[in-house]
């Protein structure tokens, strides 16, 4: 990672969302840049990709994990949760210890990877309260939150709100809206997941729409912030668009790219 920026030199970010596990190239997305920024989704549950890879098949094998997929990409989502709950009743064992003991053995190398500095906030598939147990004094975790990086006012928000997926880090409209008036007006908003815009929430090969925050998109309108930055949709139907004057972007599934986004000033 380059040093403190000094005199008149640029200030360059990476960005990356939507880690999933990839451990090898998080370890180099800081270099040369002076800061990292993580805007969440770091457990690998399953992987879409490939159905082997992931604490779900790890549990309960490549054929199991290949049916909910198809039963999630279908949007049978209860017909999902039944298959869950059947495989889970095999198991003998109380399920969320067994998350958080698989959870715990990813973060542990994830957060071993993050360079200094890292800013980071969670995403949806996240345990917000594990984190402070794995992040090092290089790592600042931000929700509902700013921090200054070379000048600019970089503002946090983290998790995303509740869907059919009943994902681990859901909430309320009113409680996401309540995160984004704490941060107000910043230079560069961060969240995992997008504004309610139909091109930046449409996921072109999970051909579904995903929850987007319409408090997001008018607190962009409001404060106009010189950029907006997020992820959560992996395959986007537009990566890049301007909302009034903010420069909206996905900076793209770092899990699968495995290349951050760059931000220079």
């Amino acid at each position: 990672m380059a040093s403190t920026p000094a005199g008149n030199r640029k200030t360059r970010v990476h960005v990356v969302s939507d880690v999933h596990g990839n451990v090898r190239d998080l370890a180099t997305a800081g270099e040369g840049a002076d800061a990292l920024i993580c805007l969440g989704d770091l457990v690998l549950f399953l992987d879409y990709a490939d159905h082997s890879r992931g604490i779900f098949p790890d549990l309960f094998g490549r054929e199991n994990a290949d049916r909910l997929v198809e039963l999630r990409t279908a949007r049978r989502f209860e017909e999902a949760r039944d298959l869950g709950a059947l495989l889970w009743r095999g198991v003998g064992a109380d399920r969320a210890a067994v998350i958080e003991h698989a959870v715990r053995k990813q973060y542990a190398e994830i957060f071993a990877a993050f360079p200094t500095p890292t800013y980071a906030t969670y995403g949806n598939v996240d345990l917000p309260p594990l984190w402070r147990e794995y992040a090092g004094p290089g790592t600042q975790v931000l929700d509902g939150e700013r921090v200054e990086i070379g000048g600019l006012t970089f503002g946090f928000v983290g998790g995303g709100l509740k869907s059919p997926m009943r994902t681990p880090y859901e909430m309320g409209d009113e409680e996401y809206a309540a995160k984004l008036d704490a941060v107000g007006e910043v230079d560069v908003l961060c969240t995992h997941i997008p504004p309610e815009v139909p091109e930046l929430v449409y996921d072109t090969v999970a051909r579904r729409f995903e929850r987007g925050s319409r408090a997001l998109l008018e607190a962009i309108r409001r404060t106009r912030p010189r950029y907006a930055l997020f992820g959560h949709v992996h395959q986007p139907l537009t990566r890049r668009m301007r909302i009034g004057t903010t420069e909206c972007v996905n900076v793209g599934h770092f899990a699968g790219t495995g290349k951050p986004w760059a931000l220079e000033w």
